[in-house]
């Protein structure tokens, strides 16, 4: 079997991360295009994949410093970015809500982890102010990578940064009155798209922050955890449902982590192509259950995926899984 090396792992993420054709580096106007670009081979190749697809483990990379809870993931030609949350004080359940919240806000530190292409450690950016703690999935556009940081609770409040892949600044770009577990760049409109808590709701903000429109997930099946923006006019997610067992296999008290991915129209917001997946990680995790992303070159996909917490199985691997589309 095939193993690649780290920079080859590197080198081909950025065929899912660069922008919609950009290359990573190279600035991304901010007025919308004239007339939307042809889709690429992520959204043509993902239309391939079925709940027979076939994905084998190439690669796994582990990652030899406190990970934390990760969340998001995203590769540029310079750097691995893997945010995550470090819980210090876990949220507890009210008996029925105060102040409109259902839990505690608990404490916390946000942690967007910068690596080399080895997966070495060179920067730890805390991002996140007062109870907002919570990084979500993260996204680029090819000069920026994006982070909401949100309260660890629903119906919250949430800051979006924007941290330069080059220079490494982090800058709040504005916030938003929910929780906002995930964010892509729509590069057909320069807004930036983001989901909250259990992805059930999707906004479209302008670049200052204003909303220019909101709906509901017309899906069900999986709540969203990390998304990538893919060309044209399209988003890529991979998600998890935690679902009860049968009473014989224990009820309620023991859940099953059913993945899956889907590809969304960041216009028409209709799911176009969604599939379950269930390949498991060191610690039992689905690998969809957080960080993840896909790239593509007309023959085979290839996903990366870090499932697992820093302190369970293994602690945290970067696995890589290729499938034959062609």
């Amino acid at each position: 079997m095939r193993r690649p090396t780290l920079l080859t792992l590197a080198s081909a993420s950025l065929l899912a991360l660069t922008a919609g054709g950009v290359a990573l580096g190279q600035a991304v106007g901010s007025e919308a295009a004239t007339a939307p670009a042809p889709d690429g081979e992520l959204a043509r190749d993902f239309g391939a994949v079925d709940r027979n697809t076939v994905w084998d483990e190439v690669d796994r990379l582990k990652l030899d410093f406190p990970t934390f809870h990760p969340e998001g993931l995203v590769v540029t030609d310079d750097h691995i970015f893997l945010s995550s949350v470090e819980v210090i004080e876990p949220t507890q359940k009210y008996p029925s809500p105060v102040d409109g919240y259902d839990r505690t806000a608990g404490k916390g530190v946000g942690h967007l982890f910068v690596m080399n292409r080895r997966g070495e450690l060179q920067k730890d950016i805390e991002l996140g102010e007062g109870d907002m703690y919570h990084p979500g999935g993260i996204s680029s556009d090819g000069t920026n990578v994006w982070v909401p940081v949100a309260q660890y609770r629903p119906d919250s409040s949430s800051i979006i940064y924007k941290v330069n892949a080059q220079s490494l600044k982090a800058t709040e770009q504005f916030r938003v009155d929910d929780h906002i577990g995930g964010i892509v760049r729509d590069e057909t409109t320069g807004h930036l798209v983001g989901n909250n808590w259990g992805s059930r709701r999707f906004y479209d903000w302008r670049p200052d922050g204003s909303t220019a429109s909101t709906w509901a997930n017309p899906s069900h099946f999986i709540d969203y955890q990390d998304c990538q923006y893919v060309p044209a006019g399209k988003m890529m997610c991979g998600g998890v449902a935690d679902l009860p067992q049968s009473p014989a296999g224990g009820g309620a008290a023991s859940t099953y982590e059913l993945g899956g991915m889907a590809l969304i129209d960041l216009h028409t917001h209709a799911i176009l192509h969604e599939v379950p997946f269930q390949r498991w990680s060191t610690a039992g995790h689905v690998m969809t259950r957080n960080p993840l992303k896909l790239a593509a070159d007309g023959k085979r996909l290839t996903m990366w995926a870090a499932p697992d917490n820093g302190d369970e199985g293994n602690g945290t691997e970067l696995f890589t899984l290729e499938a034959d589309v062609s």
